[in-house]
């Protein structure tokens, strides 16, 4: 099966740690630009550093729920422990897309529920896979690009 996933991260050393974990999602079939964008906050909570996002398709007769828990895997290994939803991390993984599959789980929703309105999955994704059909919004990435304001994502 073919996967869209997200990375990005926000602490430490951010570049290396996204080329690690990168390593580690083999076989990766592509792989986008890294890109610099500002952290999406919680109201009221406190300023955090900018991330670096990116996208990478991946080759896996892994199942989606056996990708998930190797993506947490690795978020472990990186450092990343999970306090509240949009707290800086050291690395994030997110499944976005499986061929045109649509599944849903109490775990997992793929496509991802956030990925069409967030610039900061677009932007590397349509650089990767322009073309790939959203399952649910049957349209593709760059479509769904051009329909969101990505003037704050900027490709290092």
């Amino acid at each position: 099966m073919k996967y869209a996933i997200a990375l990005g991260s926000n602490l430490g050393d951010s570049r290396s740690i996204l080329e690690s974990a990168l390593s580690r999602l083999e076989p990766v079939i592509a792989r986008s630009s890294w890109y610099q964008t500002k952290a999406v906050t919680l109201p009221n909570s406190p300023p955090q550093p900018d991330y670096l996002n990116g996208c990478a398709i991946v080759e896996t007769d892994l199942q989606p729920l056996e990708l998930l828990a190797k993506l947490q895997q690795i978020e472990a290994e990186f450092g990343r422990i999970r306090y509240q939803r949009w707290d800086a991390r050291t690395l994030d993984l997110d499944i976005l897309l499986v061929d045109d599959v649509i599944f849903q789980t109490e775990t997992l929703e793929i496509p991802h529920p956030r990925m069409s309105d967030r610039a900061f999955v677009l932007v590397p994704l349509a650089e990767i896979a322009p073309d790939w059909k959203h399952p649910k919004l049957h349209c593709s990435i760059v479509q769904l690009l051009r329909s969101i304001d990505a003037s704050d994502v900027k490709k290092l």
